[in-house]
């Protein structure tokens, strides 16, 4: 479970510092290569609780095998793509396979480790692995676009996807499904078509010389319409991915709007440092990821000690500083963008953002 999880976080970030790499490889430009980005994020956030419910319904075993299957299938085919399109392909079905695995995974820890100290012993393992992943996946992505090419970034984590399938066959008991249950297939379509019309509109609205001046408005038509739909659905499902009396409860949605706004600028960052290192300062692959090591770096360490020094300040201090030190973070970069500094320049950002992220993901975000 924890290769798994190890090698589905180091595809979190291991396409970044390889985007410009790929971009030169199939002709394509910065806007185009936000898919090879978003595509994976999206479908994997939006199929994360369907994939959990499946698990509830199917089996957790079978759907743990299916998940990793899909994603070791897809890793293949993203670094076997002959084309730019079919590279965009498989990185929403690499998402659709963590968002079905993942679940499945946790879900087998927690089974098959009794409630107190190895149960915690065992997920913070779990959590442990998910940030070394992170951490490894810049230096491993310069390492190897360096030296093999950046298909390498997609193929080199398939053996070990079929060490898991392997392992999951011999080590993970079976178990009875629950039975035939509602499954809301089409609210999870619409919970992943509404971020996706949205991000087109948001992506070709930037383009100044466009083709199709009327995409972005019928994109962010499209997505409003999506998202409106998806209420309509949840509210009349039996079994709604995501129950309306959620929203009722005004402290839950202030923090999980919280933590959206700051993975958005945290996603954003690393897209920002990948190509203001490589297409503005000249740097290559290698140079770059160990530019942004101290962002993964401090991003752990944060995530640590944070939550010891501001734990005892309550929830909304939390929030508060990660929102404030994630707003300094995006100053800082912009400023050092618009002086065209060096790459070192930059660490006080990464450092920042860190700061951000380790405030808000502490333990008295969750408080009452």
């Amino acid at each position: 479970m924890a290769m798994l999880q190890f090698f589905i976080a180091v595809d979190v970030t291991v396409v970044n510092v390889a985007l410009p790499s790929i971009g030169v490889g199939f002709g394509v430009d910065g806007h185009a290569l936000t898919w090879v980005v978003v595509g994976y994020t999206i479908t994997g956030g939006g199929l994360l609780m369907l994939g959990g419910r499946l698990g509830d319904v199917l089996g957790r075993r079978r759907i743990l095998l299916l998940g990793t299957t899909l994603f070791g299938a897809a890793s293949l085919l993203a670094g076997l793509a002959p084309s730019f399109a079919l590279l965009v392909t498989a990185r929403l079905l690499q998402g659709a396979g963590e968002a079905i695995a993942l679940p499945a995974a946790m879900a087998v820890i927690v089974l098959m480790f009794p409630e107190g100290p190895r149960r915690s012993r065992a997920l913070s393992v779990w959590a442990a692995v998910a940030s070394g992943g992170l951490v490894l996946g810049f230096v491993v992505s310069g390492i190897i676009t360096e030296l093999l090419g950046w298909r390498w970034i997609f193929l080199v984590s398939v053996p070990f996807i079929l060490i898991v399938l392997a392992a999951v066959i011999f080590l993970v008991p079976s178990e009875r499904p629950a039975g035939p249950t509602p499954l809301d297939f089409f609210g999870a379509l619409l919970l992943i078509a509404a971020p996706l019309l949205f991000t087109l509109g948001v992506v070709e609205a930037g383009e100044a010389d466009s083709t199709l001046p009327w995409l972005p408005p019928v994109a962010l038509v499209g997505a409003v319409a999506a998202g409106t739909l998806f209420i309509r659905v949840e509210r009349r499902s039996q079994k709604p991915l995501v129950p309306l009396r959620f929203f009722r409860n005004r402290p839950r949605v202030l923090a999980n709007l919280a933590t959206a706004l700051l993975s958005a600028a945290l996603s954003t960052s690393f897209l920002l440092f990948t190509y203001y290192l490589q297409d503005r300062l000249g740097a290559g692959p290698l140079q770059a990821g160990l530019t942004m090591l101290p962002l993964a770096v401090s991003l752990i360490v944060a995530s640590v000690l944070v939550p010891r020094l501001l734990g005892r300040w309550g929830a909304r201090a939390c929030v508060l500083a990660g929102i404030g030190f994630t707003m300094l973070a995006m100053a800082a970069i912009a400023l050092a963008a618009y002086l065209g500094a060096a790459g070192p320049a930059m660490i006080p950002a990464m450092m920042l953002i860190a700061a951000g992220m380790g405030s808000e993901s502490s333990d008295c975000s969750t408080s009452p």
